[in-house]
């Protein structure tokens, strides 16, 4: 995984902390008729500054994802150079479209839980998720800026995979 110092307070005893939390957002997500991901976003000196579950179902919104939800609410609140000292924590690798939202908002840090294409492993071809095989760390590559990104977490993956399966049901072998 990857680090940077100059994200130092934030340890991967932190980061498991917030990765939990985004859990329970995924959770808080179901409840309410949406997929399940989250997100949070953490200032430079670690605060949580504002959560967001996904609302692309109830909003019938496809860019409702948890992170380009969030993206939008915290570039209009804050600056870039601010958020450039940020940590967006995601239950879930970033999709395609997230990863851009997190690079055109200035995000300096990216912390996700479990990876997209293990994702794709549990859903399969599910026409509610139509995964991109695609890293955040090939996006955010692409650009002009570099954006820190630490996972999947390895431990974590029986607590988000439960989250996935109660959600997507499980595929047939």
């Amino acid at each position: 995984m990857d680090q940077n110092p100059a994200f130092g307070f934030f340890t991967v005893e932190r980061d498991r902390e917030y990765l939990h939390r985004t859990i329970s957002l995924a959770e808080s997500a179901v409840a309410h008729g949406n997929t399940p991901f989250g997100a949070l976003l953490a200032g430079p000196d670690g605060q949580v500054l504002m959560g967001q579950e996904n609302v692309e179902r109830t909003g019938h919104d496809c860019t409702g994802h948890a992170e380009t939800a969030l993206m939008r609410r915290a570039s209009s609140r804050f600056s870039r150079e601010f958020l450039a000292g940020c940590s967006l924590y995601t239950s879930v690798e970033p999709c395609a479209m997230c990863a851009g939202a997190i690079y055109w908002s200035g995000i300096g840090r990216v912390v996700f839980g479990m990876s997209e294409r293990h994702l794709l492993e549990l859903t399969g071809n599910d026409p509610r998720n139509p995964t991109m095989d695609l890293p955040c760390r090939e996006v955010f590559a692409r650009g002009q800026r570099t954006i820190v990104v630490v996972g999947p977490f390895s431990d974590l993956q029986a607590e988000l995979e439960a989250v996935h399966l109660r959600y997507w049901g499980k595929r047939e072998e």
